[in-house]
């Protein structure tokens, strides 16, 4: 039977019924509390839960249900249970609804009375509240109060689902509420665990969603009612909102949301990620967001760090994805949850942000955007440079840049002035030359981090070579280009006077290099350069150097080319 809601204007009304035949057969209706709001009307073939006050028309009292705690239950109409007069009186009642029956002797126990409670002939007054109303034909009635616009599932058989709800019977009376208790009711669906009318009324829901959910009797708890909460032959109605619910085959969805057009890598078990998340329950509630910490979440996947849900989201992601991951309990924190933050056997949902991730085998990855077509020479360890560089994080953030000193920096390769990732992308550069050279953090600057660069960061530079002084190897401090003069003391001793001080040694070694014959360490001042060679010749440390005294330091280690 389709329950329809019908307002009812509250009056007090009084209704005769008459029978044509005989003016004997009034039966008065008072109707004197009508509610509002009447969904249906009692009609003959229906059961009805009514309480009563029965008195003389002297207002002597001679039965009542108050007074016996119990309330009448009956089926309206067949007038084997009930006085005729009472029977055609809660016809056309609304739950609720309170009426005055004075029922003349004829519809009740007319010429004979009842024993000695009630004499012949004697009209009997009802005073009638209606507490229920349902019928054998009466099906599990749900309406829907509030609906997500998005539903991209329902409740079917065997689901688990997590609910709010407030349980009152159909005349507002509250049984029970999950509100109250602060804790949803957490259960499976047909499977013999609830009423059959919440299995029934809980099916098609989505989460968020909100429905009453009306249960005749005979699909709640029958004629046996439920403690001191339900009585015997009650209907419910269920004011339910669904939380959220899965089944237990179900397994990780992942939405992506954002996909960027370059991928050069996607992440595999064992590598390092740093993302930014939020975290919710299918409600909508918040319980956990990086953002809020203003910190990446990071953590190695395939390893069991993190939740078995989110091991697998985030294998297979790019640099910059974004994604939304839906996981179940089961592959999330189960049945017991997380105290205070969430719930047992609750679905989570994560709004993902890959920043970056590495693997601990990775090495300095290098680009090349833009050579010179002429490349005479290149970089490598010992060289002096000049370079220009935007220094950021994966998802584009600056860090740092060269733009903002008055002078491009200049490094010595090789020397541990810059981290090892940067040293690296820098060799083997052409002046002119343009890269992209992407750093991993066990190559920069580690778990530790920096001044603004966060733990365990990938690091990206864009760099530029400006200029290119070639270097020497370590241990000199002057290497010829080319032959060195032989034999060397007399090239060198420009006087012939068989002796070298100083100032002639600087005017010979200055001359090297101006002809492009030798050149000294970059990045040292010439004449300290100088003075540290001529004291490493003057052995007797006399102020002079002799024909004796001179020794190449290929005589004494050889290296590529003969040195000073």
């Amino acid at each position: 039977m389709e329950l329809k809601y019908m307002l009812v204007i509250a009056v007090i009304s009084v209704i005769y019924v008459k029978c044509d035949s005989s003016p004997l057969d009034d039966l008065v209706i008072d109707r004197y509390s009508i509610p509002a709001l009447c969904p249906r009307e009692v009609q003959t073939g229906d059961y009805v839960r009514y309480h009563f006050n029965g008195t003389l028309l002297d207002g002597k009292k001679f039965e009542s249900s108050h007074d016996k705690g119990k309330p009448f239950v009956g089926q309206v109409g067949l007038g084997s249970v009930v006085i005729t007069g009472l029977d055609r009186g809660v016809l056309g009642m609304c739950v609720n609804e309170r009426r005055k029956l004075t029922i003349p002797p004829h519809l009740a126990y007319g010429v004979l009375g009842a024993g000695t409670v009630i004499p012949p002939d004697t009209t009997l007054v009802f005073d009638v509240l209606l507490l229920d109303l349902w019928n054998t034909d009466d099906k599990v009635q749900t309406i829907t109060l509030s609906k997500p616009q998005d539903c991209k599932r329902k409740v079917v058989s065997t689901d688990f689902v997590r609910y709010h709800y407030n349980g009152t019977l159909l005349n507002g009376t509250l049984f029970d509420s999950s509100h109250a208790r602060g804790q949803t009711y957490d259960t499976y669906v047909g499977q013999g665990y609830l009423i059959k009318g919440m299995d029934i009324g809980l099916l098609g829901m989505c989460v968020g969603e909100r429905r009453s959910i009306i249960i005749p009797p005979f699909l709640g708890y029958e004629d046996k009612g439920y403690g001191n909460q339900i009585p015997p032959y009650a209907s419910l109605m269920f004011d339910v909102v669904l939380v959220d619910h899965f089944h237990t085959n179900d397994t990780v969805v992942s939405e992506i949301l954002y996909t960027p057009e370059l991928c050069s890598r996607k992440s595999v078990s064992g590598d390092y990620i740093r993302y930014h998340y939020n975290g919710t329950l299918q409600d909508g509630t918040l319980f956990d967001s990086s953002y809020q910490r203003n910190s990446t979440y990071n953590t190695y996947i395939g390893m069991g760090f993190v939740i078995l849900g989110m091991d697998e989201a985030l294998q297979g992601v790019c640099v910059g994805e974004k994604k939304k991951v839906t996981i179940p309990p089961h592959l999330a924190y189960g049945e017991k949850g997380l105290e205070g933050m969430i719930p047992g056997s609750a679905v989570l949902i994560f709004n993902i942000h890959v920043i970056d991730f590495h693997n601990p085998n990775d090495t300095v990855n290098i680009q090349v955007t833009h050579k010179p077509q002429v490349c005479n020479q290149t970089t490598e360890v010992n060289d002096l440079i000049q370079y220009r560089y935007n220094c950021s994080l994966m998802d584009d953030t600056l860090l740092y840049t060269s733009d903002s000193h008055n002078l491009p920096p200049r490094t010595q390769l090789g020397a541990g002035k810059i981290i090892q990732g940067l040293d690296d992308g820098l060799q083997g550069m052409c002046v002119g030359e343009k890269r992209v050279v992407i750093v991993p953090p066990h190559l920069g600057h580690g778990e530790s981090g920096a001044a603004e660069v966060p733990s365990s960061a990938v690091l990206l530079f864009e760099l530029e070579l400006l200029e290119l002084q070639k270097g020497i190897p370590d241990g000199y401090l002057f290497v010829w280009l080319g032959d060195s003069p032989d034999p060397l003391f007399p090239a060198m001793d420009l006087n012939k006077d068989q002796e070298v001080p100083l100032e002639e040694f600087t005017e010979f070694i200055q001359s090297q290099i101006t002809e492009g014959k030798g050149r000294m360490r970059p990045g040292i001042d010439g004449e300290v350069v100088i003075k540290d060679m001529f004291v490493n010749q003057d052995r007797n440390k006399d102020g002079k150097i002799t024909a004796e005294e001179l020794k190449l330091k290929s005589d004494e280690d050889p290296p590529k080319h003969e040195e000073l």
